[in-house]
Order: structure tokens, then sequence, then C-alpha cells
């Protein structure tokens, strides 16, 4: 549930102040007017005292008499309010009376301001307690009133701007967006000649691909008004509040017009509607039925421009997805060599970068990161400089925290038995080995046998260049390089271990889509299994199940059969290649990391290298 930030008033120094006199006052009121302690006697012990000269010195205060005796105690007594103190003492000799030292003092005007406070201290706190509960009922209050507002934030226009120079790669992306960009700011160009510009631009692709920032950018670019909002803050749990909210919005817009309107994460309010859960008063599908009219009601020619992102456009309500509202769909993908290289470059600024380090080479090694991805490795690779002492970057830093974001730092404190470090290193090397004899798997890059995160040892293979499509041969050659590391298990030790758990959950997995999904089978180019349409809590994609129990049997064996044929080819390669296999692996249990380059130098030797350094 989304809140909308309020500016609450914090109470004033003076407020505090006055609640610290308060309590002071009330302090010495209670404690400080208090007289010392003393033990109370008739007037006549005191006239007794005078007479027999025990007084030392004798104050009075009102209409009473505190006198100290010659031994320090302390005594008072009580006098009529009429009566002075002469009068009380005229039954005395001068002579003795000549000998007090008696000091009236006045408390007509301290008597009434202890007073006057005593019955004002209760009264301002009833006052102070009610203006308290004032006050937060106001707040209910405002809170209240601005509970169907809408939580948009207009982007100030002195603050620091994005462009689409600090957006690297998405070149067709870019493109789309500089004629919105073009159109805010020259719109006559494109309305003389009866031409409109589409109304809504939805931004799609995974997450981290740099769909907000390309949002930023266009606000940049435009200098015009920018409003910005996650879908998520438009649904509250009452009912109406997200329709308000969009209502609100789009005023907003309206009066600020021409202006651009950027919803974050659409689909937290554009599923496809009909889920049947609460019917047609559901919050969200009000919500949803909002936007829809506001962006093509009855309303025309308001110049305002949605923006909106999602990594989910499957889930989309299809009447969001027609021309009038949003009429462009810019894809925003997975960058490819060159963009990551570009990517790499504009996170660099500001990075004080090793001679040695080559940014092409770092974007070879990092297919399928994201924008975000190569942001966050370049900021390891610079935590881990600072670690160092170092004062640049260098390439070698950069490598360890690619290692380290795909696979986890390492964990130094799992330390392995001789036994287990021999299986990890045998494993390692039959993965590597069989993937270097086989021409369809990519370049081996580095063995290790450190453990990071989950894993007690990796094997990296790197691509030459992105790839698209995926052949039948290219999928064959990669199961026997997932089975290579269990089955150099089971030739030298004559068994196997958990450690290949995760390579057979690959293998099965593309030997069941070889079968289900590509058409590479011997049961034809058929998809068995279909995602289901169905609408169930906001849409979500289940498999049904659309072929007999026979066709169920036969998909079973025919994976069986891939996984089979994989399984001999690699077993031969490793029974053909086992003295390699053994050779390699000493040199990874002294090294515990082999680079490619030192890989490969093994089969120089003897054959040459399958593929140049």
């Amino acid at each position: 549930m989304a809140h909308k930030k309020m500016t609450e008033k914090k109470p004033s120094n003076l407020f505090y102040l006055g609640i610290a006199a308060i309590v002071l006052t009330a302090l010495y009121i209670f404690f400080g007017t208090q007289e010392a302690p003393a033990e109370k006697v008739n007037l006549t012990t005191f006239q007794d005292a005078v007479k027999n000269e025990q007084i030392k010195s004798v104050e009075v205060k009102g209409n009473k008499i505190f006198f100290t005796l010659e031994k320090g105690e302390k005594k008072f007594a009580i006098k009529e309010s009429d009566d002075t103190i002469t009068d009380i003492l005229s039954s005395i000799p001068q002579e003795k009376r000549d000998k007090l030292e008696i000091e009236i003092t006045d408390t007509e005007g301290s008597s009434m301001w202890i007073n006057i406070l005593a019955n004002l201290i209760p009264v301002l706190l009833i006052v102070g307690f009610f203006i308290f509960l004032f006050r937060q009922a106001q707040n209910s209050n405002n809170q209240a009133l601005s509970f169907g507002k809408s939580g948009a934030r207009l982007q100030e226009k002195d603050s620091k701007k994005n462009t689409f120079a600090d957006v690297a790669g998405a070149k067709e992306a870019k493109e789309e967006l500089i004629e919105i960009v073009d159109f805010l700011k020259n719109p006559l160009k494109y309305t003389s000649i009866g031409a409109k510009i589409p109304k809504g631009v939805l931004l799609i692709g995974p997450p981290g691909c740099g769909k907000t920032l390309l949002a930023r950018a266009v606000a940049g670019e435009a200098d015009v008004p920018f409003f910005n909002i996650s879908g998520s803050e438009f649904v509250e749990m009452f009912v109406g509040v997200g329709a308000s909210r969009v209502r609100d919005l789009f005023k907003k817009a309206k009066r600020n017009a021409p202006c651009i309107v950027f919803i974050d994460e659409i689909d937290a309010v554009g599923r496809q509607r009909g889920a049947g859960l609460g019917g047609g008063h559901d919050e969200r599908e009000q919500t949803l039925n909002q936007i829809l009219t506001e962006m093509d009601g009855f309303e025309k020619d308001t110049n305002i421009i949605v923006m909106a992102a999602t990594n989910r456009p499957d889930v989309l309500d299809p009447a969001l997805l027609r021309p009038g509202r949003f009429d462009r769909r810019i894809v925003v993908d997975i960058p490819d060599i060159a963009e990551r290289t570009e990517i790499l470059k504009v996170h660099t600024r500001g990075k004080p970068l090793d001679k040695n380090v080559d940014l092409t080479n770092i974007g070879r090694q990092t297919p399928g990161f994201s924008g975000a991805d190569l942001e966050n490795l370049l900021n390891e690779a610079t935590i881990l400089t600072a670690k160092k002492n170092q004062k640049t970057v260098t390439h070698e830093n950069i490598e360890q925290s690619i290692e380290k974001v795909m696979m986890g730092p390492e964990r130094k404190s799992r330390v392995l038995s001789k036994k287990e470090k021999e299986i990890t290193a045998f494993h390692e090397v039959g993965h590597a080995l069989v993937a270097h004899k086989l021409p369809n798997c990519d370049p081996v890059h580095k063995i290790s046998i450190v453990s990071r995160g989950m894993a007690l040892g990796a094997t990296w293979t790197i691509p030459e260049e992105d790839k698209h499509l995926y052949s039948k041969s290219k999928f064959e050659d990669e199961l026997c390089s997932l089975l290579g590391g269990h089955i150099a298990e089971k030739l030298i030790f004559g068994e196997v271990t958990t450690g290949a758990s995760n390579d057979l959950e690959r293998a099965s997995k593309i030997a069941r889509k070889m079968v289900t999904e590509y058409g590479m089978s011997t049961l034809g180019p058929i998809i068995y299994g279909e995602r289901s349409h169905e609408i169930f809590l906001g849409r979500d994609f289940m498999h049904s199940k659309n072929y007999s129990e026979e066709m169920a049997a036969k998909i079973d064996q025919e994976i069986k059969t891939i996984i089979s044929t994989a399984y001999g080819r690699t077993e031969d390669i490793l029974k053909k290649n086992l003295e390699k296999l053994r050779e390699i692996t000493q040199s990874l249990l002294k090294k515990e990391t082999l680079s490619r380059k030192e890989f490969l130098e093994f089969f120089e030797k003897t054959h040459g290298a399958k593929r140049s350094a």
C-alpha cells in the first residue's frame, strides 16, 4: 500500500520552552516554597522563650512567627492576622525585646503570584492537552482530504537532469524517444502537416536495462514538466482511491501541458481485467479503467504524453496496448558486446582506470549483463581497488569482480579435504576438456577450484560473439559439456557425487525444451504443452497439458534418448583423452586456477590448440 508523504509541522522551540517553564514553576511551587522543617508551638511557648532569652533570631512571615533557639532548633508559632509582633511581646520587658533580631517578610506579593500560578498551571495543562488533540485531529483530516491525491513527483527545473548522452547503447530506443522530445519542443512541425504524436510510449525490457534512465533522459532533453510515479502508488485497500489518484494526476498534468507523465512498473495496475476477484468493483481494475479513460476518453488534444515501463508486457490488458493509448512500444533489450563496451565507458567516468584495462575485452566477458549489472560490476571493482589500497582500477580487479558478481565472493573459510578437492578438480576439468573438443561449445575462459557461493569450483566458457539463434548441434554439444564433470568423476573414481546435481538439472531442462518447445526430436515440429491464458490472480501463466499419456511417455523416452546419446559421446571423448584429463587436473590442483592461455598450452604441446588463444 502506497502512502503519500505529508509535510508535518514540527513543534517550535517556543512550544518546548513553554512546557519547560510550566514544569519548573510547578516544581518550584511544590518544593521551592516549602519551609525548612520546624516544630510548631503555641504563642505562650514563644513568649516564655523570649523571657528566658533563649531565642537567637525571629522571622515573621504572614501569620507565622519563625524563631531559632540558641541551640539551633527551629520552631514556629501561629498568630492572629490582626496581631503584630509588638502586641504579642508587649508583656515582655523592653530590654529583652531589644536583644531580639526580628525580621519581617512581606509575603503578600509572592503569595499572590504563587496562588495565581498554582491555579493557572492545571488550566494550562488542560488547554495544552486539548490543543494537542485538535492538532492530531487536524492532521488526520488533512490526510483524509489528501487520501485521493496522487503522489506524482514533479521534477524540479534546477535539479540535476539526465540526457541521452548519459544513456549508452539502446540506439534504436533513443531514436524513437528523440521524436517525442522533438514534438514537445516543436509541435507545429508535426501538427502543421496533420501528424499526431503517439499519446503513450511503453518501454519494455528485462530489469536493469535502462527503462527508467531513458525516461529521465527524455525529461532532461524535452525541458517540459515531468511527472513520475510508480504503478503501485495508485492502489489502496479502499475502492475508488486509485481512480481518484489517477484523476488528480491527469488534472495536474493538464494544468502543466505540454508535459510528460511517467508511470514506472505499470503492470502493478495494468494487468488484464476479469480476474473475478471482487467483480467489477476490484480496486485495481477501477484504477486501470480510469487510466484508460484519461489516456483516450472523450477529452481530446490534451497534449500529454504518457510514458510507462514494465518487464512484464505479457500480463498487460489489451485495452492498454491498443492504438490511441500506448501507440508506441519500445523494446529496451539486454545490450550486445558493442553496447556493453559503451555502457562500461559511461560508468568508468570519474574512476581511475589502469592503462592495462581493456573495456572491449571486459564487454566480451560479460554476455547477458544488463546496464545495471555492469554498473554494479565496476562499483565492485572500485571497492576491491580501495580495499587493496591501490590507486587505479586494474584489469585483474575487474575480472575478479566479474566472478564475484556471477558466482559470489570467494569462500576462503570453506576448507575442502584432499579427496574432495581432487574430485572437484577432475569434475571441472571434465567440463572444460569436453567443451574444448566439441566445435559448438563456447571457448573455455577459466577453470577454478576456489569455492564461490554454493559452488566448490567453476568452469567459465564465454562466447566469442553474441548469439540470438541456437541450433540443434549447439544444444547437443552443450549437453555433452554439462555431463563432462559427472562422467569424469565416474571414470576416475568409479562412482559419482552430488556435485553434478546442478549440471544434470540444466541438461534435463535443455533436453526437455528440445523435445517440447523447439521441435528438435523425432516426435516432429510440434510444441507439447502450452501456456494457459486463463486468468488467475491477475493472469499468472500456467503450463497446461495438451497431449495424451501415451505421448507423455514418448516425450520422456525422447528426452532419455537425447541425454543417453550425449552421455555416450562425452564418455568416448574423455576415455580417449584420459591422460590429458589427469595432466590438466594435476596442474589445476597445484595452481587452483587455470587461465585460457594456460589451459590451451596443454593442447599446443601435442596436437595444437583447437582455437587460437
